[in-house]
């Protein structure tokens, strides 16, 4: 699966430790699944959901760290804020232990099911901060297909916030790889849709005996090319940025296409797709480095935990109470 390392303008963990997060996520995910496999090959349905030993973080507080997965407790809430009721860097997944599989297929989607909506918890908390999360990104087929159907070595941005002269920008999908990053811009609409790309500000929608216009998905390329570029540029990191217009469902005619994107439509997109999945590389210093700089520009809305809020008021009230005296 490919990490999502930034959600809209959402707090994410990957930005407080991106040299951690990635390693520890591809290891839990491993763990897991082989425990998951197996109970289900011994014909146990699923794992009984252990907890790992405790680790501490090189912080100013103590953080404890138990299994990728854990039992819902009694009495405890999805929601609760308080780290000693529920750890941050677990997950609860809803199984039904009746639940039977007929093949290791079904296991593996419900499984990855599952840990797509433990992507979508590290992408909008943190330990001590959270954002909150529009529901549609649960039942979002696009960010399903990015995240569990390319590798673990990719590292993905999804709709991020950008500042860039102290005003928000919105940009699309940003893919980083091993060997490059890719700007994104998705035209899907009916199945079958064909596009007629020009350099005006509209394409062309076909669509049947349909006929309707769409924003020329390059304008946004473009401008996300060049903030990426720029950023990874002014970093020093030498990785090449591409960007494409994808349609998984659709046709691209473009007759005299500009030079530097490419269109992957329904035609193409087997290929290019398989390309990126058959990279065993794993993940790169360089490309840490280049996503470390590109979440360092994102702007993030999230609010403190109620716990960590009661915290911070303590801390303040003892240090007002000690300079008073």
């Amino acid at each position: 699966m490919a990490q999502l390392i930034k959600l809209q303008d959402y707090v994410s963990r990957y930005e407080t430790d991106l040299y951690r997060y990635p390693s520890q996520f591809v290891r839990l995910k491993k763990q897991q699944w082989e425990k998951m496999k197996l109970h289900w090959e011994n014909g146990g349905g699923f794992p009984s959901l252990e907890k790992e030993e405790p680790e501490k973080e090189k912080t100013t507080v103590t953080r404890k760290f138990m299994s990728f997965f854990k039992k819902k407790e009694e009495g405890e809430t999805e929601d609760s804020d308080n780290p000693a009721q529920k750890d941050d860097d677990a997950i609860e997944l809803e199984m039904n232990p009746h639940a039977e599989f007929a093949s290791e297929e079904e296991l593996k989607k419900h499984f990855l099911d599952s840990i797509f909506e433990f992507q979508l918890r590290w992408a909008s908390s943190t330990i001590s901060e959270k954002s909150y999360v529009d529901n549609s990104y649960y039942y979002d087929e696009r960010l399903k297909y990015l995240l569990q159907r390319f590798p673990d070595n990719i590292l993905v941005l999804y709709f991020p916030v950008f500042k860039i002269k102290n005003a928000p920008v919105e940009l699309e999908v940003v893919l980083i790889t091993p060997t490059g990053i890719w700007c994104l811009s998705f035209l899907e609409f009916e199945n079958g849709t064909a596009y007629i790309g020009s350099g005006d500000r509209f394409w062309v929608k076909k669509w049947g005996d349909a006929e309707s216009r769409v924003l020329n998905p390059l304008i946004s390329l473009r401008r996300m090319e060049r903030i990426i570029g720029q950023i990874v540029e002014y970093a020093g990191i030498e990785l090449p940025v591409h960007k494409a217009v994808v349609s998984r469902n659709g046709y691209i005619d473009y007759p005299q296409a500009p030079a530097g994107c490419e269109f992957i439509d329904k035609r193409k997109h087997e290929s290019w797709f398989n390309q990126q999945r058959s990279s065993r590389s794993p993940i790169k210093s360089v490309q840490l480095k280049a996503a470390k700089s590109i979440l360092d520009y994102c702007q993030t809305t999230s609010f403190q935990r109620m716990h960590y809020q009661h915290e911070t008021l303590k801390d303040w009230n003892t240090g007002a109470e000690e300079d008073s005296q």
